[in-house]
């Protein structure tokens, strides 16, 4: 744990050394204090004194979580300000605003049901407090102020909702970062839903907030209604269906009409066989997903009767990341705008197919859980399957994220070009590499973890043999000789994956990008 916030500490630090401003401030107070709460978390989960039921096997992963969204936030702006964008500098400070307001609440959380009362922990909490809220004041106009509160009192409420319906899928940190990405764009799209002018904003964006928010509500409308009756029988799932259907069609469909202006089916259509260059794409990824479909029925066909608790070895499941790699690198070089779209569709299946498979909806639901318990891992402890989506998460998120508005020549000078391909390097090639030579190789391992020195120093130079390789495919790429930094934001991320117990799938990418922006 010293280690992890060590390395996030230099993360934090160097972020700053490049851009220092009145957020400066608050970014290096909330970490400060979310070190000392995060012991606290830490405790109370050992003694089994938190309020939910969250991950074991791992830390609270506060302090690393604490970061993220502020620091996106942080050096969101910077570019935004950089291009002459101010809408979008204006959204990179609502942005840290909400994070360090999120962060701030989850670290009041602990300390109040902490028994006795820490007072030095209290007082840096009172004091990172004061200091985030002295800046918001003089940094928010009273619009803004209402919206970082208006996604506070969305996560409050979904995360006593969540966490109580889905025990064990989190630990602290990974809460606070799905959910509050989830409350965020819930936010984000009644605020979009609420003032919508025609010509406005991309339609591709309005297609991630509205599918993200369509599959949590229907998830939240199925737990509800299963509630009552058996999801296991004919009956319920021909009910599941026609709701699915019925909600698809009769909610999301003409919410999605009323933020594009135009008939979202046709407009898909239309967008995914634009052009040739599509066609083929789409051609080779449907290749892909059957070749990832082969893999699991042949893995499971390897299991034998007599080893029903066989599962998965850990290069087994790296070959999803080698496939996932070669789905993303070939869209992020020809069209990052129908990965874009490909990304956010692939998310709605996998999560339509987790509550198939959660709630045991006739015909697939069974034959999906005896074919995706092979391949769990100690992270999935809780009732769901998530390792998958994580996986998906990770390499979704730089392009996601990435700020097309503020790039006018569609990328970032210096290192900044290669922020959509975060995910590729941290987890596709980085601990993809570190897990494959780490197991196989690996010797001598770092104090007080399973991962090895070779397997980090593998992935670090897997990595920058990566980068290498982009620069010649990728003629849009131009690192303006950034290489020093781009080897220790590697280096830092590389590190970071041994020591921490958070789901690196997500950790990682994200802080990647936040370094190659800063």
């Amino acid at each position: 744990v010293l280690v992890e916030s060590l390395l996030v500490f230099s993360m934090v630090l160097s972020v700053h050394a490049v851009v220092w401003d009145r957020f400066s401030w608050c970014t290096v107070a909330l970490a400060v204090q979310a070190f000392y709460v995060q012991f606290k978390w830490d405790r109370l989960l050992q003694l089994g004194g938190a309020v939910f039921q969250f991950r074991g096997a791992a830390n609270s992963g506060l302090l690393p979580a604490s970061m993220v969204i502020p620091l996106l936030g942080v050096v969101m702006k910077e570019r935004c300000r950089a291009a002459g964008i101010v809408y979008f500098e204006r959204f990179g400070i609502v942005v840290a605003s909400t994070g360090m307001l999120l962060a701030l609440f989850l670290s009041v959380l602990a300390v109040g049901i902490t028994k006795p009362v820490p007072t030095n922990t209290c007082i840096l909490t009172g004091v990172a407090g004061s200091v985030i809220i002295y800046t918001m004041k003089h940094s928010l106009t009273v619009s803004e102020v209402i919206e970082v509160l208006e996604v506070l009192l969305i996560f409050v409420y979904l995360s006593m909702i969540l966490l109580y319906l889905l025990p064990r899928c989190f630990t602290p940190g990974e809460a606070l970062l799905v959910l509050g990405g989830v409350s965020f764009v819930l936010n984000q799209l009644i605020k979009r839903s609420l003032n919508v002018v025609e010509g406005r904003g991309d339609p591709i964006d309005f297609f991630l907030l509205v599918a993200v928010v369509g599959v949590v509500l229907l998830g939240l409308f199925f737990t509800v209604l299963f509630i009552f009756m058996d999801s296991g029988t004919w009956i319920s799932s021909l009910f599941f269906h026609m709701m699915t259907a019925v909600l698809g069609l009769g909610v999301i469909m003409p919410w999605l009409y009323r933020l594009i202006q135009r008939n979202p089916l046709f407009w898909l259509l239309q967008f995914l066989f634009q052009t040739q260059t599509r066609l083929y794409l789409l051609v080779y990824w449907t290749f892909l997903a059957a070749s990832a479909c082969g893999v699991v029925f042949y893995q499971n066909a390897k299991r034998s009767s007599e080893s029903k608790k066989h599962q998965a070895s850990t290069i087994t499941r790296k070959y999803f990341h080698f496939i996932v790699v070669a789905t993303y690198v070939p869209g992020l070089i020809y069209d990052r705008q129908l990965l874009y779209v490909a990304a956010v569709l692939c998310l709605a299946v996998f999560i339509f197919l987790e509550y198939v498979r959660y709630f045991r909806i006739k015909p697939f639901g069974q034959t999906l859980r005896h074919l995706l318990s092979l391949f769990l891992d100690e992270r999935d402890s809780g009732p769901l399957i998530l390792t998958h989506i994580y996986l998906l998460l990770g390499m979704s998120l730089p392009v996601w994220l990435f700020p097309r508005s503020c790039a006018p020549k569609g990328t970032l000078p210096g290192a900044g070009a290669l922020v959509p391909y975060s995910g590729v390097l941290a987890v596709g090639v980085g601990d993809t590499i570190a897990s494959v030579f780490g197991s196989t190789m690996g010797e001598i391992k770092w104090p007080g973890t399973k991962k090895t020195f070779e397997g980090t120093m593998t992935a670090i130079f897997a990595q920058i043999i990566a980068v290498a390789l982009i620069l010649i495919f990728d003629s849009s790429v131009n690192l303006n000789s950034s290489y020093a930094w781009i080897l220790a934001s590697v280096s830092l991320v590389s590190l970071l994956e041994a020591y921490t117990t958070q789901i690196d799938n997500l950790l990682l990418p994200l802080y990647l990008q936040i370094m190659l922006m800063a």
